[in-house]
């Protein structure tokens, strides 16, 4: 897969609103401020950024075929939101439709929205800012932006908690890869608090 910027862009932008698309292009611009910001690979990080809601608009029963078909996905998946199912189901899809078979940005992609247990900083990156980018403007999001200036890990478990406290609130399941995305950067932060202290 060799697609230049603005052939991606166009390629995904039928599959969104004109809301999402512009949406799509504020987060791979903050994600590129990320990437040059904590040592993530431009090139790739853009790549996953333009695609990482390339599935959002896809049917409720599309989205449900893949995750059944698709021995690579997690069939807990259905006992969870629907609103989960758009970033690994496109992953996967597409590599069908472009040939994207480069792990590390099916990663970030697939993990953009709940998060996962050792996710590389790509993943963090994509994931925080699809979180963070200008255009979002919910309770608890300025706080993450700050923190974003100066460290990935502690801004990324700002937003996991932000969005377990939200779900919470709501009465609703909590997909096991947000909390054990969660539980992860405690443990990391922590120990390099502990290593720091010594």
């Amino acid at each position: 897969m060799q697609l230049s910027r603005d052939e991606l862009l166009e390629f995904v932008q039928p599959h969104l609103t004109e809301t999402r698309y512009e949406h799509t292009v504020r987060v791979t611009e903050t994600a590129l401020i990320l990437a040059n910001r904590f040592g993530s690979n431009q090139e790739k990080t853009e790549v996953a950024a333009i695609l990482h809601d390339y599935a959002k608009y896809k049917s409720k029963e599309d989205m449900k075929r893949w995750i059944v078909a698709d021995r690579r996905l997690s069939k807990d998946l259905l006992h969870h939101h629907h609103e989960l199912w758009h970033g690994p189901v496109g992953a996967i899809m597409l590599e069908q439709e472009i040939g994207l078979h480069d792990s590390a940005i099916q990663s970030a992609i697939a993990s953009h929205t709940s998060g996962k247990k050792n996710m590389s900083i790509m993943d963090k990156v994509v994931f925080l800012a699809d979180y963070i980018e200008p255009g979002r403007g919910f309770p608890g999001v300025e706080e993450v932006r700050k923190t974003a200036e100066t460290n990935l890990n502690a801004a990324c478990l700002q937003a996991l908690s932000n969005t377990i406290q939200f779900l919470t609130k709501k009465s609703r399941s909590v997909y096991p890869d947000t909390i054990h995305a969660y539980n992860d950067l405690i443990a990391i932060i922590n120990l390099r608090e502990e290593n720091n202290g010594k």
